[in-house]
């Protein structure tokens, strides 16, 4: 219960980190939006690349940079929620075994 408590804190401290990272790409450019939980509006073309990359490149970079960075908040949360209810399942054990 000790290992899987750090590894929630651990994980806590870097979805702290990660979402800086958000609001951070979020004050860039006004055209992001202010949201944390989504994707750009501006979604990507199917296929390798971008067709508005002709458009304006310095922004479709920061909207592709900022969608890699939710993504990997959203696989962060997915863990944590993961490990929570692992913990959960040891604490009920230990204490109702």
């Amino acid at each position: 219960m000790i290992l899987g408590s750090a590894f929630l804190i651990i994980l806590y401290l870097i979805l702290k980190y990660v979402l800086a990272w958000i609001t951070y790409y979020n004050n860039l450019d006004s055209r992001l939006g202010e949201s944390t939980w989504r994707f750009s509006y501006d979604y990507p073309v199917v296929g390798e690349r971008d067709i508005s990359d002709l458009d304006d490149k310095d922004f479709v970079r920061l909207r592709r940079k900022k969608n890699k960075i939710v993504l990997f908040m959203y696989s962060i949360v997915f863990i944590m929620f993961v490990s929570s209810m692992s913990l959960l399942s040891k604490f009920f054990l230990f204490f109702l075994d």
